[in-house]
């Protein structure tokens, strides 16, 4: 009998479809990952001795580069399967946001971060005058679950949401969230790096919080790696994110306090088909609606709604604003007229309406962050009218319109 030609170039289509969709720095670290276990398995080379992350060997002989070695070394198939299915989602929707450059960079420097203080905790448990526990100082760790951990609290933190689900049995809220899952994997699995975990979490709360500003160079750094002729092979492929966003100091907004969920980062469905560890985002309920923009903001709708009022929707509105927005000035006379006319409502400022109006503004607290990473203020209300108030969906216009 012939196989089913049409199902099998279906299922070969779709893994296509799913592996081009990785960005460029997520599938490289998959792929380099994936091939180091397999020399590993085909040469029998199990110990990982020389190159796990073992605090008495870099604090004696200085092997700094274990810092590093560690991250890409996994022991078993399903060591390496189970980080490598969690990195795609979260590393790519990080990618698409800070760019390739930037995020290898954030990588490098939560690896770092990461073993310092797991240096830190060894040598204080190892060598304090009270209680020696040398065991965490001839710990032998290995695998990029610690880089994960602290993906999960930056993702997390950036998305905004209010509570996560473990598993799919139960919701905890969100700021507690790496902390049951840090507990859940030392009860399932004993042979896991407690310190390792912890030290990634401690990491990810750190750069959320805004303690790794200053180790973060600004965003002409990485257009000039960018530009650089031996990057011009890399930048060529499909698949590579540029630098492009407007955020000086490359610092991702974390979350603050909004009056509705938000949806966080989608995965595809080959994910979801793939992995159930990772949590599950709530629908966000944004009834909200800013009275400057007609239907949701996210949305640049051409139709008009035929249930509004005459002269009250301007079905181009959304598009001309953000275009006019893209200036570092104020919105353009036109685009001001326009606003006016198509709403009825007298504007002495394009970006702040009176409020004796009863118009619905974003918060200060949000626009003041925004501001802070460099944006033009006009841009930044715009930004945040059209992603009803969503700072990701804010960040992501702005950074779109610095194209």
């Amino acid at each position: 009998m012939r196989p089913n030609i049409v199902t099998e170039a279906g299922v070969q289509t779709r893994v296509g479809q799913w592996w081009n969709a990785i960005p460029f720095l997520t599938s490289s670290v998959v792929v380099v990952c994936g091939v180091i276990y397999l020399i590993c398995l085909l040469t029998g080379y199990d110990t990982f001795y020389e190159v796990c992350f073992l605090p008495s060997a870099i604090i004696s002989r200085f092997q700094v580069y274990r810092f590093y070695t560690a991250i890409i070394f996994h022991g078993s198939l399903l060591h390496v399967l189970f980080n490598m299915m969690a990195l795609v989602p979260m590393g790519s929707e990080l990618e698409r946001i800070m760019g390739s450059v930037r995020l290898l960079y954030l990588t490098i420097l939560l690896a770092t971060t990461n073993a310092i203080l797991h240096l830190i905790i060894a040598s204080l448990a190892g060598y304090n005058p009270f209680y020696q526990y040398d065991h965490l100082m001839n710990e032998c760790a290995i695998g990029f679950s610690g880089i994960l951990f602290s993906m999960i609290v930056i993702e997390t933190s950036l998305s905004g949401v209010t509570s996560r689900s473990v598993f799919g049995l139960f919701n905890v809220p969100a700021k507690l969230y790496p902390w049951i899952l840090l507990i859940v994997f030392q009860l399932l699995m004993t042979n896991v790096s407690l310190l390792g975990h912890l030290c990634g979490i401690l990491s990810g709360f750190s750069y959320s919080y805004g303690l790794f500003n200053f180790l973060m160079p600004g965003s002409s750094f990485f257009t000039t790696i960018e530009s650089a002729s031996w990057m011009s092979s890399f930048v060529r492929r499909p698949k590579f994110i540029m630098c492009t966003g407007g955020n000086p100091s490359s610092y991702i907004p974390t979350y603050s306090a909004q009056n509705t969920t938000s949806s966080g980062f989608s995965t595809g469905n080959a994910w979801r088909s793939l992995s159930s560890w990772l949590p599950q985002r709530e629908a966000s309920n944004q009834s909200s609606e800013d009275s400057r923009f007609p239907g949701r903001g996210r949305t640049l709708s051409t139709a008009r709604d035929p249930a509004a009022p005459a002269g009250e929707t301007d079905p181009n509105l959304h598009a001309r604003l953000l275009e006019d927005s893209s200036s570092p000035d104020r919105l353009s006379d036109a685009t001001v007229n326009t606003m006016a006319d198509s709403r009825q409502v007298p504007i002495a400022n394009a970006a702040v309406l009176p409020q004796t109006q009863g118009r619905v503004t974003a918060p200060e607290e949000q626009i003041q962050k925004l501001v802070a990473m460099g944006f033009d203020r006009t841009q930044v209300e715009v930004a945040l009218a059209a992603a009803d108030d969503d700072l990701t969906v804010a960040v992501e216009i702005l950074m779109s319109q610095q194209v």
